[in-house]
């Protein structure tokens, strides 16, 4: 049997549990903390990317991030995660409310966080927003890899609105 000292040695031994796929470990050292300290931030952040990524149990990751984000709203880890599972359930005004927080945490990756807003809007067939979004990213792009998935999104939108204007008909008298 293991001893942990701390509950953040047990916080990093559930990590590296996660780190060798050993993830039904790591989720009963992770709901251990939770249980021991419920304001403990990271681990909720860690079992809303279980819930979300391996058990697909959407309501219990949008609970873990939404907690770690009140928690620890400097935490810049757990936005990416909350916004992508947002868009994914197409819950427009929760992506509004998440991006606009994580905008201004420092350490978040900004381009990530327009590219959501995009994908969202183009979700949505709001291809004006999504483009404005991927425009944004573009311009806050880092990543050489990040920086042409976004040069493709911004081509697809644009694409999407050309076909958009070539059924659109005037009347001429």
């Amino acid at each position: 049997m293991n001893t942990y000292y701390t509950i953040d040695e047990k916080y990093l031994q559930a990590v590296d549990k996660l780190s060798y796929g050993r993830t039904p470990k790591a989720l009963q050292l992770l709901n251990e903390i939770v249980s021991n300290d419920p304001l403990y931030a990271k681990a909720h952040y860690q079992l809303g990317k279980i819930y979300y990524y391996d058990l697909e149990d959407y309501q219990v990751a949008g609970y873990h991030f939404k907690t770690c984000m009140e928690l620890e709203p400097v935490f810049p880890g757990n936005y990416y995660h909350y916004l992508n599972l947002a868009v994914f359930l197409n819950m427009q005004k929760l992506v509004k409310a998440i991006a606009e927080k994580a905008l201004v945490v420092p350490g978040v990756d900004v381009a990530d966080i327009y590219e959501l807003v995009g994908l969202s809007a183009e979700k949505n067939k709001e291809l004006e927003k999504a483009l404005a979004a991927y425009n944004n990213a573009f311009d806050t792009v880092t990543n050489k890899t990040d920086k042409r998935k976004i040069e493709e999104s911004i081509e697809r939108i644009n694409a999407k609105m050309q076909r958009v204007k070539a059924y659109q008909y005037t009347l001429v008298e």
